[in-house]
């Protein structure tokens, strides 16, 4: 797909959108995710796609997956890239280079349950994370990319989720007990 044809995709998109903005908010794709046995969880897409993940062997898991938070930190830096790529798309910009990463420093003693030394608690979300972008455009400033890039990032659902703490609700439906338990 060309920047081209993602500049015509948005330009519909927003033409649609200025004429029934009520068509904006929508329900996004529920991500299912089923467990598979020890700390391995699979992640389904109704298009098929799986993704699994698992922890490593020093908290009981195989090592040998992805763990939930790689999923996040990955997420969160494909998304700014997507959004920077429809930003330049959008302007014409022409991307020579586009790379990101997401680096984040955590609390193990937060997902164990367990509390810092004065006694608080310990949180089991990343104590900080660092979105870094390596990006390279034809014609442009090196404020002005940085310009690109902010605006991107700033649109960016998941970078946004991030930053504004997005409420998460808890729905438990309780199962019978299995036969047989």
């Amino acid at each position: 797909m060309t920047l081209h044809h993602i500049a015509a995709a948005l330009d519909r998109v927003s033409a649609v959108l200025r004429k029934r903005p009520d068509l904006g908010p929508h329900d996004d794709a529920p991500a299912r995710v089923r467990w598979e046995g020890g700390t391995r969880v699979s992640a389904l897409h109704d298009n098929g796609l799986r993704v699994d993940t698992d922890m490593p062997s020093e908290l009981g898991g195989s090592g040998q997956g992805v763990t939930p938070g790689w999923l996040l930190r990955a997420g969160t830096a494909s998304c700014a890239v997507t959004c920077i790529v429809m930003q330049a798309a959008a302007r014409g910009v022409v991307l020579q280079s586009l790379d990101a990463w997401v680096t984040s420093r955590s609390d193990t003693r937060g997902l164990l349950g367990m509390p810092a030394p004065d006694g608080e608690a310990v949180g089991a979300a990343p104590l900080r994370m660092t979105l870094h972008v390596r990006i390279a455009a034809a014609g442009l400033t090196a404020a002005e990319v940085r310009e690109l890039v902010a605006q991107s990032c700033e649109r960016s659902p998941v970078p946004a989720a991030l930053r504004q703490a997005v409420p998460l609700g808890l729905d438990v439906e309780v199962l019978a007990e299995a036969p047989g338990r």
